[in-house]
């Protein structure tokens, strides 16, 4: 079952540090031991992938779906989450939504029903420790739509405390102020099958009965008005909490055939999107949400896409000796990508030889018959892209692509030997790419103009992230892409839509908000990157803001950080967090694209990253660096310190050696 990967060896001594610098020989030693340990990790076929580690909401949810649907106990997997759960609990009792972050109620308030529902009894310490937050933060009302979707599914609130989802929204024309086309693909994945549920409401079979009546401050069939999201605010507020309890008032007498018509739509969408073993979406939320709807509507356990939804989960368990939890999704492109550039950045023979691999493996993985979801705002243009997960055909997305291009295109240029093989690909996804751009010259990452910001605004989007709008990081990487492969500023293309794009959208410090990477270090990371690509002079004040922003917030230890507090909404700028490596990494390869390689900055930087390497070759990184949904959701791709730091010494070692300080490649 799951994944079984062997714990981190332990570190040991650091690579030492002259005082006048990183010496040659310790800068080779240190990209060698990375290099080495890196290709240790690929696999038999050629691609590289990495745990994707969350918060504790869904290896929560994961026992708690196992209890839902009445499935037989594994007593040892539950014991080895129930000791992961306890391992990542805060001081203060609750569980933060990223590491060392402030506890979040709703993480605490699954990760404590999880737990009793293991077996842990509630005068235990850390059960003791977990109620007396949750309740001091006003009990498990308080928490947000979806852990208010799980517990109405258990019966522990009434239905009253979720917002209106009526099914029937599958059947309501395009032109409507709302539309499953008008959402992301995430919320779009997940909010489908619940629209079935939330029509249906059926209860979760819990054979146990155990229930978490001690977490309420008031009795929920009391609780008249639930929690909205901070970024709600009046009056769109008021007008769709008013629409709510209209939708609330008439839903029961909805026609009964329109009803049986819309969740047959809603199935037909599941369906059709089921993607084999990889799960609807290939994302945790909807591909439980599709299994409780098939168990709804009375799929029998052995029903062929009962067991394609129910198994595809069962890959997202990362099972160790002593701990289990369950990723969110799988990240193998993205981690193959990205090694691969990497890898040619190390050179070498094995390591070109290892990135040459790696790209053959993503070759058949690009979409180029299925035309996905994009294709409601983008059609008549031909699929051509990449998706994140090992399949995900409906859902693939444009900063994967762009990623893959800019390594086919690099290989294609680093070795004759690789002749043609990679035009034809390169080629349709640049195509694509172009095709999903957005009006105002951004790139969101899986929908073309994907902007109606007032949706946000709904009682269900209380987590603000209902949307997939342009964002600098992911228009960056595509903007990169389009340089590298040759097109050129002043054409009045999408480059130039794009580059114009970026340069409104940097914040007054100079630095670029990052989506989808912790934060403003990932996002001023990935523009440097593409305005170096696409020839803007680095004597700009553009340029310029940037590359002091970035050497002003440098740590004393010479590392870069930041954490998950920078996407709060009253966020006024820059605060110190502790150094990693992967976001160290993204500074300076974000300076070096500046054409600051002999900054002291950069030095003081390269420094850090050779002292904090272990002796297996890696860095270690606890900390969260990167992004699911801002103020909601946090990830931790275990690969970030793997690759990213040995991609930027070897940048550094081969900047130093050449001719030219300028980077020629697009990341």
């Amino acid at each position: 079952m799951g994944i079984d990967i062997a714990t981190s060896a332990a570190r040991a001594a650091p690579f030492s540090v002259p005082r006048d610098g990183v010496g040659n020989e310790n800068l080779e030693a240190a990209i060698s031991a990375a290099t080495s340990a890196l290709l240790a990790l690929q696999r038999d076929d050629g691609h590289f992938v990495f745990e994707l580690e969350a918060d504790a909401t869904i290896p929560a949810e994961y026992v708690l779906m196992r209890h839902y649907l009445g499935e037989p106990v594994d007593s040892a997997l539950e014991a080895k989450i129930a000791n992961y759960l306890r391992r990542i609990q805060s001081q203060d009792g609750g569980w933060p939504l990223f590491h060392d972050g402030a506890s979040n109620i709703s993480a605490s308030v699954k990760a404590y029903y999880a737990l009793k529902m293991i077996g842990a009894g509630t005068d235990e310490p850390h059960m003791i420790r977990a109620r007396r937050w949750i309740l001091a933060e006003g009990g498990a009302a308080h928490s947000n739509v979806f852990t208010r979707n799980l517990l109405a599914l258990f019966g522990s609130i009434p239905w009253s405390g979720v917002p209106v989802v009526p099914v029937e929204i599958m059947v309501l024309p395009r032109w409507f102020p709302f539309h499953i086309d008008k959402i992301s693909y995430w919320a779009r994945t997940v909010l489908v099958p619940l629209t079935v549920l939330n029509a249906l409401k059926p209860k979760a079979r819990n054979p146990k009965g155990v229930q978490i009546d001690e977490l309420y401050v008031t009795p929920p069939t009391s609780v008249r008005h639930w929690p909205k999201g901070p970024h709600q605010t009046f009056p769109w507020s008021q007008i769709f909490g008013g629409v709510d309890r209209v939708l609330r008032l008439f839903e029961p007498i909805f026609p009964k055939s329109l009803r049986q018509r819309s969740i047959g739509k809603a199935e037909a969408f599941i369906t059709s999107r089921l993607n084999g073993e990889d799960g609807l979406g290939a994302i945790f939320p909807a591909m439980v949400n599709s299994v409780l709807v098939y168990d709804a509507l009375g799929y029998s356990r052995d029903h062929p896409d009962y067991l394609t939804a129910r198994g595809s989960i069962e890959k997202l368990l990362i099972v160790k000796d002593d701990e289990a939890y369950c990723q969110p999704c799988l990240s193998p492109v993205w981690d193959t990508a990205l090694t691969a550039h990497a890898l040619m950045e190390a050179g070498g023979a094995e390591a070109e030889s290892s990135a040459d691999r790696a790209l053959a493996w993503l070759k058949p993985l690009q979409v180029l018959d299925t035309v996905g979801d994009w294709a409601a705002t983008r059609p008549g243009i031909r699929p051509g892209g990449w998706a994140f997960q090992y399949a995900n055909p409906y859902y693939p997305d444009t900063d994967d692509t762009a990623v893959v291009v800019m390594a086919m295109d690099r290989a294609l240029g680093r070795a004759a030997a690789n002749g043609d093989t990679y035009r034809g690909a390169i080629a349709r996804g640049r195509e694509w790419t172009v095709g999903m751009q957005s009006r105002n010259g951004g790139w969101g990452a899986f929908d073309a103009d994907n902007t109606y910001e007032y949706l946000n605004q709904i009682p269900f989007s209380d987590h603000g992230a209902l949307l997939d709008p342009p964002t600098a990081d992911v228009t960056a990487r595509c903007a990169s892409m389009l340089a590298q492969l040759g097109e050129r500023r002043g054409e009045g293309g999408a480059l130039d839509k794009a580059i114009a794009y970026l340069e409104r959208t940097q914040e007054k410090d100079g630095s670029w908000y990052g989506r989808w990477g912790m934060n403003y270090i990932y996002g001023t990371w990935s523009v440097l990157c593409a305005l170096n690509a696409a020839g803007l002079d680095r004597k700009s004040d553009v340029v310029r803001k940037s590359v002091d922003w970035l050497a002003s917030i440098q740590n004393s230890d010479g590392g870069w950080g930041e954490d998950g507090e920078s996407y709060r909404l009253d966020y006024k700028g820059y605060e110190p967090a502790p150094s990693t490596a992967s976001q160290t990494a993204w500074a300076l390869m974000g300076l070096m694209a500046a054409g600051e390689a002999d900054h002291p900055a950069v030095e003081k930087g390269i420094a850090y990253l050779a002292s904090t390497q272990g002796q297996d070759g890696f860095w270690g990184e606890e900390r969260f660096t990167a992004t699911g949904f801002p103020r909601v959701f946090y990830l931790r791709y275990h690969g970030y310190a793997k690759f990213f730091p040995m991609w930027a010494l070897a940048r550094y070692r081969n900047l130093k050696a050449a001719n030219t300080k300028s980077v020629l490649v697009g990341m």
